[in-house]
């Protein structure tokens, strides 16, 4: 359905072809994809196989019947063709060119675009799943909405986060800490993943919304991972940071404010467990060190195992770590002193 809504989003040639087409008070049926089975259910019409143009597509809904379009919508491949269906395949729709529309999405799994010349309203069908697409305006009202929620609670979390580093480096973290930030990770998720779907839907419409969404979302996927594998429980049993987000995004969103849930999904206890202590790996922390690749961060963590003695660490420590010179240990040790001090201070003034 999204790759369906973005080759249909406002901007685009299809697009186009279909608002001619509701405003013409045709109707029409357009069929994206041929294969055999669409053959097997398709009589009459006639064979053209030439460019795709929103004219085109325009002139052809004319004609009773529907038009097959390739996957990719770049080419017309026949126009009033007679679908028939499965009748046996159940569907709610009322209509005769909805019900038509909605059994050939179920019975081929390409996707089928109606076009109502009496509701005047464009839906779009793929698989079990419909979608009416609407106006720009209506759509855009929406997705502010959501972005300005998004900037709401990405100013709550870069205020647990901030909370959460201070407290790391005090050795004071709990698993409530821990959880708040997670939580707080998972809701920005959410909304803009929401607010991805409206963005799609825009089309050309939505490339202000999508650089403003870009630009608060930056960081947060990596941050996730990285408080998953700061806290991850250790063991023979232990599952792999993936497996966690995984559990975490299956979370429903009325439990996603129980930090209880988050916890369990975490693999870090249940609500008896909130207040007890962890210490990190180190993970979110070394990230902020600049110009630090990747395996020196693996390595530096295997080799101390918590953050607090990587905090202890000299110079000469540091050097002990393969692939870690005097320059880049005194690079991660100056890095991590900035970091506890701007992170202490923030807190506390």
């Amino acid at each position: 359905m999204r790759a369906t809504m973005g080759s249909i989003a406002p901007g685009t040639p299809l697009r186009e072809g279909l608002e001619r087409i509701l405003r013409g008070r045709t109707g029409g049926l357009i069929v994206l994809g041929h294969d055999k089975t669409i053959e097997s259910i398709s009589t009459g019409g006639f064979e053209l196989d030439v460019p795709f143009t929103p004219t085109g597509l325009r002139e052809l809904a004319k004609m009773d019947g529907a038009i097959i379009l390739d996957k990719d919508a770049t080419r017309i491949l026949r126009a009033a063709v007679h679908l028939m269906p499965d009748p046996t395949i159940h569907t709610d729709e009322s209509g005769t060119r909805h019900r038509t529309a909605d059994r050939v999405a179920r019975q081929t799994n390409h996707a089928v675009v109606s076009v109502s010349q009496s509701m005047q309203l464009i839906a779009v069908y793929v698989g079990e799943h419909r979608r009416v697409l609407e106006e720009a305006g209506a759509i855009l009202g929406r997705a502010n909405q959501a972005l300005a929620t998004l900037e709401r609670y990405k100013l709550r979390l870069d205020e647990v986060s901030g909370a959460l580093s201070a407290l790391e480096i005090e050795d004071l973290v709990t698993v409530r800490d821990v959880c708040s930030v997670a939580q707080r990770l998972e809701m920005v998720t959410r909304i803009a993943a929401e607010i991805e779907d409206y963005v799609l839907e825009l089309g050309s419409d939505g490339r202000l919304l999508s650089l403003q969404l870009d630009e608060l979302v930056t960081g947060v996927d990596l941050d996730r991972q990285l408080i998953v594998r700061d806290y991850l429980p250790g063991g023979r049993n232990s599952r792999k940071p993936a497996d966690v987000l995984a559990d975490l995004s299956r979370v429903g969103a009325g439990d996603l404010v129980d930090l209880s849930a988050v916890s369990r999904a975490l693999g870090l206890g249940s609500g008896e467990h909130l207040d007890s202590a962890v210490s990190p790996r180190g993970y979110r922390l070394l990230a902020k060190v600049p110009r630090l690749p990747s395996p020196v961060v693996e390595r530096l963590v295997d080799h101390f195992g918590t953050l607090q003695k990587l905090l202890a660490a000299g110079i000469e420590d540091l050097q002990a770590v393969d692939g870690v010179g005097e320059l880049r240990a005194r690079s991660v040790r100056e890095g991590l002193s900035r970091l506890a001090e701007s992170s202490i201070l923030e807190r506390y003034v």
